[in-house]
């Protein structure tokens, strides 16, 4: 093979490969409830679409699935796409269902550890409870984001949803999941943390 389409090839692989992101969450990013176009992951694809970044997303997030359900699925994911990003968004069934925060947390460590291990960077997505679990509870589910941030010091991407609260037509009846016309504010939000990484990938 001549080398100068050898030479092609890996930067065309490089660049496939430095421009994947996948995103692993539950049904706060699969769209429940609507179309998987309006879902969020797909706006903010088409919104990078539009601003010339050449990036591929793969939303791989499943509507009820907890950490250990993301933790089976990531090994063929990371083997299937080769992201160099993951954001990972779950925890949030693990919390509802009253899961041990140190069973949460060594499944969320566990995905770090294989993306990290796959030349992935990872980003965490910051979940939240409803108020009515607890104080004791919350406060040990809230202190195992901020802690694998700082321990493998990843970028914590603020919870999405909390914004959206008491806004007219933002959160579905259940007081859980966003409806569709909060997808775009919810791109906002995640387009504006995510974004600098892409370019700079230094600060991963």
């Amino acid at each position: 093979m001549p080398r100068v389409l050898l030479l092609l090839m890996l930067l065309v692989s490089f660049v496939t490969h430095a421009n994947t992101v996948l995103i692993l969450g539950d049904s706060l990013s699969a769209g429940y409830r609507m179309n998987a176009q309006q879902a969020w992951p797909q706006l903010l694809a088409q919104q990078w679409q539009n601003e010339n970044i050449q990036v591929e997303v793969i939303n791989a997030s499943v509507s009820g699935d907890t950490t250990q359900g993301g933790l089976q699925r990531l090994p063929s994911l990371l083997e299937r796409h080769q992201p160099s990003l993951v954001l990972l968004e779950l925890g949030g069934n693990d919390g509802l269902r009253g899961l041990p925060p140190v069973l949460i947390e060594d499944n969320l460590e566990q995905m770090i550890t294989l993306a990290n291990q796959a030349g992935a960077k990872v980003i965490l997505t910051d979940i939240q409870l409803p108020p009515n679990y607890g104080r004791r509870y919350l406060q040990q589910f809230s202190a195992i984001f901020t802690r694998l941030s700082t321990e493998y010091q990843l970028p914590l991407l603020p919870f999405f949803v909390a914004p959206l609260i008491g806004e007219n037509g933002m959160i579905m009846d259940d007081g859980i999941h966003p409806t569709a016309n909060a997808q775009p504010k919810i791109v906002q939000q995640v387009h504006g943390f995510l974004t600098p990484y892409l370019k700079d990938s230094r600060k991963l």
